[in-house]
């Protein structure tokens, strides 16, 4: 499949860390990269010309979410998921997989699939490998990840190994009914925090040949030594020359950490969400823009970026805008916190190819406050 290959570019001297290029049908996207989470085929309050001015080259959307609202044959009919959302660039889907873990209390599990109620009216929807793959070839992303169950990092070890064994065998099922050649359909291993299980996974979907690979099960409870010891495992085990995708881990410095052991490809709603929140990442580190202390404050967010919100306006008067209730606060922040971390890839880019990577995580590794945030939820 040419139009989605993987090209390594660099790589670090002193970690797994590499830099590469992953050509897909709606361009060239450098790796490692980030990517906003839109859920609903829009992230969240921002229009899709300042989501591309912040260096984005990929967005997330969600096959549960836009199969409920509005259908994905309404969103084929309105030409696609490009075309509805007005984002010209690539697009990755993730399969529902997750909603089987964020959702467990709306869905039933069994060996062919997942029956959920659905969380708007209460409405029977099921989900399997060949229903998520085909809403996914309706929607038209550039990259669809196949459907798996993820099991809580608190699963007893049985369940977990069920859940994996599952996830093989949809993953082969979604290999068999998936229909578009201009989408690349990804792997995703499973485990839990069982790395013999990991590899295991990994192998067997290996044998399948995705033209990428994802690690999901992550950032559900773990902690980070727990989540280390997984990719250190799991990396090794998957093909060098393809994309590997580490789903819903966020906190820049768990994207430092994951580079470090050899992954490409993150996702997360946190610099939206936390935005929303009046919660700002900056290069001094990490800002409540609520903070009484900003009250009469006429510096930038962030003196080191040149976004809208740091370019044009005070941190009075963000904070002002949150406190008023005005929508603007929330937009700007998160406009802010994705140009943050798309900054913060360009500079891990960077370091790969100056071979500074590792020296980078260690001084990172001693002072880690700076880069703390709150926990991954559902949606963006």
């Amino acid at each position: 499949m040419e139009q989605f290959k993987w090209t390594l570019d660099a790589a670090d001297r002193s970690t797994r860390g590499r830099t590469g290029r992953f050509r897909t049908p709606h361009g060239e996207v450098e790796t490692p990269a980030f990517m906003p989470v839109g859920t609903a085929g829009s992230v969240k309050g921002l229009l899709p010309g300042l989501v591309r001015d912040t260096g984005t080259q990929v967005i997330l959307a969600n096959t549960y979410h836009l199969a409920l609202r509005p259908g994905a044959e309404v969103v084929a009919d309105l030409g696609g998921l490009h075309a509805f959302c007005g984002w010209d660039r690539t697009i990755l889907t993730d399969s529902g997989g997750y909603q089987v873990f964020s959702l467990a209390e709306l869905n039933r599990v069994d060996d062919e699939g997942v029956t959920f109620r659905s969380h708007v009216d209460g409405a029977p929807m099921r989900l399997d490998p060949e229903s998520a793959t085909r809403i996914q070839n309706l929607l038209g992303a550039d990259i669809i990840m196949a459907f798996d169950q993820c099991p809580p990092s608190t699963a007893a070890p049985e369940v977990v190994q069920a859940a994996t064994e599952r996830s093989i065998r949809w993953a082969a099922r979604c290999r068999a009914s998936h229909q578009r050649s201009d989408q690349a359909l990804f792997g995703i291993v499973q485990g839990g925090l069982d790395t013999e299980l990991r590899h295991r996974c990994a192998e067997a979907l290996v044998a399948m040949d995705f033209p990428g690979y994802a690690v999901g099960g992550l950032a559900v409870g773990e902690s980070d030594e727990a989540r280390d010891a997984v990719l250190a495992a799991v990396t090794p085990a998957l093909p060098s020359d393809r994309p590997r995708y580490l789903m819903g881990v966020g906190r820049p410095i768990d994207i430092l950490r994951a580079v470090a052991r050899g992954i490409d490809l993150f996702d997360c709603v946190m610099p939206t969400r936390n935005g929303r929140n009046s919660y700002a990442f900056t290069s001094r580190g990490t800002v409540r823009l609520r903070n009484e202390k900003y009250k009469r404050s006429r510096e930038p967010l962030d003196p080191e970026c040149d976004c809208p919100a740091c370019r044009n306006f005070s941190l009075g008067y963000l904070r002002h805008l949150f406190l008023a209730g005005e929508m603007l606060g929330p937009i700007l922040a998160s406009l802010h916190n994705i140009a943050y971390y798309q900054r913060w890839m360009q500079r891990i880019r960077r370091s790969i190819g100056e071979g500074t990577l590792g020296d980078w995580l260690a001084r990172e590794m001693a002072a880690p406050a700076a880069n703390a945030g709150d926990a991954d939820e559902d949606g963006s």
